[in-house]
């Protein structure tokens, strides 16, 4: 999956406990394995105009919105290739474009002191850039995940991700995971990635444990967090 560069899927978020995230795993078991990338530590810049024009217009829950962020599944240096996304969603269904570069050419393009790739997903994403004109790495947020895909369908996926940090200082991919944490200790967010239909199995425990559906997002938790407190990350947080 990280070498997939377009997706379009139905993407579904939960929070829950560790007592719950048990009893989840032991019903995937049976028809879930783990993803070839089974443990990453991801880290993300999120494109922002100095405003937050992107994710203050998320969170009015549009019926169109979208997100440009800069993605690591490890430390990244400055030569090291990184992933430039545009995630988009509309009507509930998510489409997401991604392209391949070192970072420091990643970030001359989107700053507009270099031309953007000569693709069809390259011209996408100088499109958007140019459409928000200021776009710079407005947040730093990263996480711990584990990734599982369906025996019978491999585009049914299920991630867990944990120590889930954000600030707004050392805006590199090549940095620890410091920040300040966005979900209270002992929680877990699960994403479910479907093409198509929802598996049976999946609904029951859901509804077993009582976990259900959320709206959450780790970016608009961060810029609400940055609203509440005035705090800009500075803190080396555990």
């Amino acid at each position: 999956m990280k070498n997939q560069m377009i997706f379009q899927r139905y993407e579904f978020k939960y929070l829950m406990d560790f007592r719950q995230l048990q009893a989840v795993l032991t019903a995937m078991a049976p028809h879930m394995v783990p993803d070839e990338y089974r443990h990453s530590s991801i880290r993300n810049l999120y494109l922002d105009t100095p405003d937050f024009r992107l994710i203050r217009r998320s969170m009015e829950k549009p019926v169109y919105k979208e997100k440009f962020r800069v993605r690591s599944y490890d430390r990244a240096g400055t030569d090291a290739k990184v992933f430039v996304e545009l995630k988009k969603k509309y009507h509930s269904v998510v489409y997401k474009r991604r392209i391949f570069m070192p970072q420091e050419q990643a970030l001359r393009c989107v700053a507009g002191t270099q031309c953007w790739p000569d693709s069809q997903i390259g011209a996408e994403l100088g499109y958007a850039a140019d459409f928000y004109k200021t776009l710079q790495p407005a947040v730093f947020l990263s996480y711990e995940r584990e990734s599982y895909r369906g025996v019978e369908d491999e585009n049914f996926r299920v991630t867990f991700d944990t120590q889930i940090r954000y600030r707004q200082e050392e805006l590199t991919l090549d940095s620890e995971t410091w920040g300040i944490p966005i979900l209270p200790a002992g929680q877990v967010l699960m994403e479910v990635k479907v093409a198509g239909g929802f598996p049976l199995w999946m609904a029951h425990v859901l509804s077993e444990q009582g976990i259900f559906k959320t709206s959450f997002s780790k970016y608009g938790a961060a810029y609400q967090d940055i609203l509440l407190t005035g705090r800009r990350g500075g803190q080396k947080y555990a």
